[in-house]
């Protein structure tokens, strides 16, 4: 862990979006705060660029509502401490007798890692396979999931773009200006701009900060994505721009996209989006023209009507240009635990939801634990997340999880979820602990970063691994005397010796593979450098990446061949303070993860889908619901909710509500003013701000907001509004399930 010396600066990384960037803290005089954060300079990617946002990480380290002990839920509704014996062997027990009645697919799992704090998915395994659990989710689960199954079946994985050395950026349902999502975003972004060979394309239904600086805006009326998309696919098939000598050697399924687009009416999609026929075909061929093209799509899509569907039309608009698998276009990368497949898995027990890259759409899940069916879920294992507040439909959430014979939390603070909990069980944060940066799409040059904890965790909070390991133990799921004779065998013939006998017991016994990443923290962990414990199940992944990726470690620099391959990389990870570059390709090398050698460029539900949109009369508001409501806007001051503590925003401190002007006056609110906001689901009231960025008949919220908090008096306060209160899971995509916060029909009433 870090030396209290506060003129020193450590390198860890920001833990508030996926980027997980590269910073430097100098600590406070006593060890126990961040007094002073900077850009890391010798991070890989973001090479020491910092948004706001990262200067108010104190703020989730230190807390008022840190939980220091187990809690377990008492008969009144309320919380009683109790010790972790006690909180161990009674979850144990339940859970155990859950599995032993009903089957371990009666026991759900949600999380498994946070922004940044990701080694909890891989030491939860120790826990989920002693009890032969099969279901799980996370919040990929209300956002990815359809561009995860489309990117899949199109190129074999989940593809992004280069964006950096692209002629023509597509920024579609995004606004990069506040939610990132590539590293320097903001300064790229302005060097996009001010560049004259280079055009910048943003397709949002509001003027963002990124709108601002782009060349072409194209204003969509908000949930109608498909319709503008389309009519670009319909464009370049119907003006025959596509690159045919491209497709002809790395593509295959034009005839039936030209069949699908040929006859479709692009006035009537112009009509619908709300953009001018003439602006779709000019972007249309302004995109078909350029020597590159990269896009990038985000949540104001993925939560959307005909989300999976755009996820589809998006592609092909630059998959027909022949924007693949070369500098400036997309690639589909090679990282450390292959994050970001999109592979059908099977469907849920109750609904029949379709289920990818393994993970229950949120919008399902509520309904299959509240079923009167037999295999719905009865226990829930809730690490790292809040579903309650972040995922679609809060009220129906917390009926769920009073449902639920037992539920168990484990989480460093009582978050909303942890308030319905059974049992609620305190983790080490994501600073007292080794963590590691698992959402790394880079290409050619793909980096990974293990961070060093910064300081000492209080006594009372477990690391996740060992929380799981004591389950499992609890369970009988670690056999008698295994731990210790790998600890014998390490200490007696090292690294090397205890490889082989690592493998050789795995061989001998494979339902060791249950709890093998709670033993490697029990076993190699101690043995690791000081306070690096916790990265001790990056060592199996290290050897399984080396095995299948000699070339690409070796042209990064990392030397050895066989196990030591995936040693001297282990040891490289453990040891780097800034990160490592641990990967790097051809543009070829993208082929060989491409199923045949060519993309997909044919989906047969999908074109059938594109095809009806030209016959769909969209009606998205009624005369009781005339607004959508986009619920969960990202800006400035807004973050996941491991920021609780309303302290951290310097503006915005309510999470107003957007809303045009000329909306506004029609039903006299003003600045400032209140308004109560009803959708089907339910009603908030908010506080106005008026912003001529939106359009008419749009509003939003921002995430983030809603939370308790204690006050001065130490009594739980709620600063903003909750957006979930107001969705509802019915609200959904038909594929796989991914909510429409971005579309809420809403209502809107001024109050005193």
């Amino acid at each position: 862990m870090a030396d209290k010396n506060s003129g020193e600066w450590h390198s860890t990384a920001c833990v508030l979006c996926s980027l997980n960037c590269g910073v430097k803290v100098q600590l406070t005089e006593d060890g126990k705060s961040i007094a002073r954060t900077r850009g890391d300079e010798d991070h890989p990617a973001s090479l020491g660029y910092l948004c706001n946002k990262a200067s108010r990480l104190d703020f989730y380290q230190n807390r008022e509502d840190r939980l220091l002990t187990p809690m377990r839920r008492t008969a009144e509704g309320g919380y009683e401490t109790i010790d972790w014996d006690t909180a161990i062997s009674e979850i144990a027990g339940k859970l155990k007798g859950i599995a032993e009645t009903h089957g371990g697919d009666k026991i759900f799992y949600y999380g498994g890692g946070g922004q940044g704090n990701h080694l909890p998915g891989a030491y939860s395994r120790t826990t989920l396979a002693t009890l032969g659990v099969q279901f799980r989710s996370n919040a990929l689960a209300q956002e990815k999931t359809g561009e995860f199954w489309v990117a899949e079946r199109m190129f074999g994985g989940y593809n992004h773009g280069n964006f950096e050395d692209a002629e023509v950026i597509i920024f579609l349902g995004k606004n990069p200006w506040q939610s990132h999502g590539f590293h320097r975003a903001r300064a790229a972004i302005r060097e996009m701009a001010k560049d004259p060979d280079r055009t910048l394309i943003v397709i949002d239904p509001k003027r963002t900060e990124t709108a601002d600086l782009a060349d072409i805006h194209l204003a969509v009326r908000p949930g109608r994505d498909a319709w503008l998309l389309a009519g670009l696919v319909a464009t370049i098939v119907q003006e025959n721009l596509q690159d045919q000598d491209w497709i002809d050697a790395h593509a295959e399924g034009l005839s039936e996209v030209v069949d699908a687009f040929s006859e479709t009416d692009i006035a009537d999609c112009a009509d619908k989006c709300g953009i001018d026929e003439a602006i779709i075909r000019s972007t249309a061929r302004t995109i078909a023209k350029a020597g590159s093209v990269a896009c990038f799509e985000d949540l104001g899509v993925q939560m959307n009507r005909h989300s999976t569907l755009v996820s589809y039309l998006q592609r092909l608009v630059w998959i027909l240009c022949g924007n693949f698998a070369r500098p400036g276009t997309h690639y589909t990368s090679n990282g450390l635990g292959n994050l970001g497949g999109g592979r059908e898995e099977g469907k849920s027990p109750v609904l029949g939801a379709r289920i990818i890259a393994g993970l229950v759409p949120c919008t399902a899940i509520p309904a299959e634990v509240m079923s009167d069916h037999p295999n719905h879920y009865r226990a829930m294992i809730i690490e790292s997340g809040n579903p309650v507040h972040s995922l679609p439909d809060s009220p129906r959430w917390r009926e769920a999880m009073r449902a639920l014979e037992v539920s168990v939390v484990i989480d460093v603070s009582m978050t909303e979820t942890a308030r319905e909990a059974d049992y609620v069980l305190p983790a080490t944060s994501q600073y007292e602990k080794a963590e590691a940066t698992f959402f790394n799409f880079e290409f050619p040059r793909n980096y990974f970063h293990v961070r060093k904890p910064l300081f000492a965790a209080p006594e009372g909070p477990l690391d996740e691994a060992e929380i799981h390991m004591r389950l499992a133990e609890a369970m009988g799921g670690v056999p008698e005397g295994i731990e210790e004779e790998l600890k014998s065998i390490l200490k007696k013939d090292g690294r090397e010796g205890f490889q082989g006998a690592v493998f050789a017991k795995l061989a001998e016994d494979p339902s060791l593979m249950k709890v093998a990443p709670g033993l490697l923290y029990r076993t190699l962990g101690p043995t690791l450098p000081d306070g690096m414990q916790n990265a001790a199940a990056l060592w199996a992944l290290s050897h399984q990446h080396a095995a299948g990726n000699a070339e690409s470690l070796h042209r990064a620099g990392i030397e050895g061949e066989g196990m030591a391959l995936g040693e001297n990389l282990f040891e490289t990870l453990i040891n780097s303070h800034s990160g490592v570059v641990m990967s790097d390709e051809p543009w070829e090398a993208i082929w060989s993860r491409t199923p045949g050698g060519k993309a997909n460029l044919a989906l047969t539900d999908m074109l059938a889908d594109a095809a009806m949109l030209n016959d769909e009369v969209p009606d998205e508001t009624d005369n009781e619901y005339p607004f959508l409501l986009s619920a969960g806007e990202r800006r400035t001051y807004t973050a996941n909710t491991i920021l609780r503590n309303p302290a951290w925003r310097r503006k915005d401190p309510d999470g107003a509500l957007y809303i045009h002007p000329d909306d506004a006056a029609k039903l006299n609110l003003g600045e400032g003013s209140s308004a109560r906001i009803s959708t089907q689901r339910g009603s908030m009231d908010v506080v106005v701000e008026l912003s001529d960025r939106m359009q008419t008949g749009h509003v939003s919220l921002p995430n983030g907001l809603g939370l308790d908090y204690p006050d001065e008096d130490g009594r739980l306060k709620t600063t903003g509004t909750s957006p979930n209160e107001l969705t509802w899971s019915e609200w959904a995509d038909e594929y796989v399930g991914t909510p429409w916060h971005k579309s809420v029909p809403a209502r809107l009433e001024a109050i005193d």
